[in-house]
């Protein structure tokens, strides 16, 4: 056996969970823990590798908000980014909206729980839009980007696309950036292929 074999992680390292959406994935990784606290690994290219997801990651994002701020929806139609995101402290709800004209779910959104608390991550393959409302108090987002942020090239859809009807599990108003408040409805909103 060699080094790296003997290194290899374990199958069941990361668990993947479907959502409704093709290609969006809830992932689950094996979390050790004790009265000291806990230990795993946020990201293995070995492991996601097994569970298909093969991706090269160029960037590292980490923000921090209060309750109620609503992120998003951004997405870039030049160097479109896919995004492994999480959240190391407090909960969000984490969400993607299909924005590839041929997918059978364009259109569609998932939302998912991440917090600190259940260590689940969510995957955002190119081809979706994606933001996140502050459920905790405060939340600190890291995620993961197949690409370098372009802002020539980013695009806002409106959070409260009437057509779309996100549920937000808003508690009162959402405090959304002045770029947010200017995002475009899906049926204006430039799209994949």
């Amino acid at each position: 056996m060699n080094a790296v074999q003997a290194f290899r992680p374990a199958m069941d390292a990361i668990k993947k969970i479907p959502t409704s959406l093709p290609g969006v994935f809830i992932l689950e990784p094996r979390v050790f823990g004790d009265e000291r606290g806990f230990f795993f690994e946020s990201y293995n290219e070995q492991a996601m590798a097994e569970i298909g997801i093969t991706e090269k990651f160029v960037q590292d994002n980490h923000s921090c908000s209060s309750r109620n701020v609503l992120r998003g929806l951004h997405y870039q139609v030049r160097h479109p980014q896919g995004k492994l995101v999480r959240a190391a402290e407090g909960e969000i709800l984490d969400v993607a909206v299909d924005m590839r004209r041929s997918s059978p779910s364009f259109g569609r959104w998932e939302a998912v729980r991440l917090s600190g608390e259940n260590k689940r991550m969510l995957w955002i393959p190119v081809g979706f839009a994606h933001g996140f409302r502050v459920i905790s108090d405060k939340a600190q987002v890291l995620y993961k980007a197949t690409d370098f942020y372009a802002p020539e090239h980013e695009r806002t859809l409106a959070w409260n696309d009437p057509d779309l009807k996100i549920n937000w599990e808003l508690d009162g108003e959402p405090t959304v950036s002045a770029k947010d408040q200017r995002g475009v409805a899906f049926r204006d909103a430039q799209s994949f292929e």
